[in-house]
């Protein structure tokens, strides 16, 4: 036995089938161990790609992930997939490759040190410097990456220590975790004391986060949601909770489109599982008016207490902690908040009117989205990847937010969606995939179509093309006019006939009843697809 199979089948017990992975200096060793063992490589041509497909997969499933690339430079580039899982608290094993460690220091090749450029990202870095060690370190970097609030860990293991012989781990036989499903149940006292804020409120509002999704709490959120009539957001680009349409929720918040008027009048807010940013005004006015009480809830010690002090502090998972509200304000006989929640409806309902009759002729993304709905069913896995089309999505989409639809995360990066897309399909291959994608955000990782056919990995992307970068336009002509619109136009391609270059089936279509047809049209086919919407320019935010 050697390192590389030390580690390979420290990975299978930790439920890794499958590893992403671009070829390059000192992976030799642990690609042939893989074969050995039967662990499936998913080759891209591109690490960040790689990477982002792992983060993609971490976020569906909430197991453990794994991307394997070559040194220095590869490194470098998959760091892309680590920034997005330390974002969205995504379980990321990033695996670098490097020239024999023996000789660090000395100018072998790509001689860099790579612990310093994933530092502020993980939870977990460090450079295995002896094949024995490989066990114990695998240890760390997963059990870190799995617990509390879930993030990308990395090691780099040289290749002299991948070949090196080794005995066999004489704990071989303990079964390690490989998901993140950390559960904290909630404080009694704490508990109340949240009961007691809310039945004292008259315009509760529940902020529900990525953390909803990581602890499986959606039924546990709907019930309460249900019972006591409380307006439920999402900050955008978080995970959705919401897997059926359900009057209490009203969207994202935090959106650059905007949103109707109802934090500013909370004068409670539970945020579960999200994080105090930008997206509900950083807790404070005039997003949250400083007299509103504040209820946290997190499993994460750290996240309770970011960015605001809250009145009510809950470490728990929010499956634990939602229960146990539920409980006391059901003790306690408080009535449903339905007079606000109605209210909070009206409002919400006049706001989208502004965007619910697009004009016919040319297609917008609002004609896209609608397009796409009879297509979102309970089994399909929903990508959705960039800005103005995303807006768009958010917008028209708004009666429900199911887990198995899958943004680009709290980063807000574009370019993610092609290798997410992949990835959904490896751990769903029995589920219609299909992704939405922006022009702008298509050209990052157009090329991972080839990946798709090779790997025999069908899905089906709508590609909104404005010719732009469509949310800087927006921003840009707002604010400045017309003459303001700078650096964010993009040339025509016929993206159609790339993806037939690229061995994927390409549609074109002119007019927005030519979409449904050709979306059933690539699911139908069996083969990665790609469908052009040429779409006018703008959207909800404009």
């Amino acid at each position: 036995m050697i390192g590389a199979d030390l580690l390979v089948q420290a990975l299978q017990r930790r439920g890794v089938s499958l590893v992403f992975t671009l070829s390059g200096n000192g992976l030799n060793p642990f690609y042939v161990a893989c074969r050995r063992a039967g662990i499936r490589l998913v080759d891209f041509r591109n690490e960040q790609a790689a990477s982002l497909a792992a983060d993609a997969l971490a976020r569906l499933t909430g197991q453990l992930a794994v991307c394997a690339v070559s040194s220095a430079v590869g490194h470098a580039n998959a760091l892309i997939g680590l920034v997005n899982a330390w974002f969205d608290g995504a379980p990321v094993l990033l695996i670098s490759g490097a020239s024999e460690h023996a000789r660090t220091g000395q100018g072998k090749f790509q001689d860099l040190d790579h612990l310093p450029l994933v530092a502020s990202l993980c939870k977990y870095a460090w450079l295995v410097d002896r094949p024995e060690r490989i066990p114990f370190h695998l240890h760390e970097a997963c059990a870190r990456a799995t617990s509390g609030r879930p993030g990308p860990v990395h090691l780099t293991v040289p290749v002299d220590v991948l070949s090196a012989e080794v005995a066999p781990n004489p704990r071989d036989d303990v079964r390690p975790v490989g998901a993140a499903h950390c559960r904290v149940a909630a404080d009694p006292a704490a508990s109340q004391e949240a009961a007691e804020v809310l039945s004292r409120a008259e315009r509760p509002v529940i902020v529900a986060g990525s953390g909803v999704f990581s602890a499986r709490a959606e039924d546990a959120l709907e019930r309460l949601a249900a019972e006591m009539a409380i307006p439920v957001v999402v900050p955008i680009w978080d995970r959705g909770c919401v897997p059926r349409p359900a009057p209490h929720f009203l969207g994202v918040v935090g959106a650059a489109s905007g949103g109707p008027n109802m934090l500013p009048d909370a004068d409670a807010v539970v945020i579960v599982g999200a994080r105090v940013d930008y997206r509900i005004g950083y807790g404070e006015a005039p997003v949250i008016q400083p007299g509103a009480r504040i209820v946290r809830i997190d499993v994460d010690p750290v996240e309770l207490r970011q960015g605001v002090e809250p009145d009510v502090a809950i470490l728990a998972d929010a499956r634990s902690a939602l229960v146990a509200l539920r409980t006391e304000l059901c003790q306690r006989r408080t009535p449903p908040w339905t007079q606000w929640l109605d209210e909070a409806r009206r409002r919400d309902a006049e706001f989208r009117r502004r965007w619910a009759s697009p004009p016919s002729g040319v297609a917008t993304g609002h004609h896209l989205v609608e397009a796409l709905r009879p297509y979102l069913t309970d089994e399909a896995i929903f990508l959705v990847d960039g800005g103005n089309i995303g807006q768009w999505a958010h917008m028209v989409l708004a009666d429900r937010y199911p887990g198995h639809w899958l943004t680009c995360g709290a980063s807000g990066l574009v370019g993610w969606g092609m290798a997410g897309a992949i990835a959904a399909r490896l751990a769903h291959p029995d589920r219609p995939v299909i992704l939405l994608s922006g022009d702008g955000a298509l050209g990052f990782g157009i090329v991972e179509l080839e990946t798709a056919v090779r790997h025999n990995l069908p899905f089906v992307a709508v590609v909104a093309d404005d010719c732009a970068w469509g949310i800087v336009v927006s921003g840009q002509q707002s604010q400045y006019g017309p003459e303001g619109v700078i650096a964010s136009r993009l040339g025509p391609v016929r993206y159609d006939l790339v993806a037939e270059g690229l061995g994927a089936l390409g549609l074109g279509v002119g007019r927005p009843e030519e979409i449904a047809p050709a979306v059933a049209r690539g699911l139908a086919s069996g083969r990665p697809t790609l469908i052009q919407v040429p779409i006018e320019g703008g959207g909800p935010a404009d």
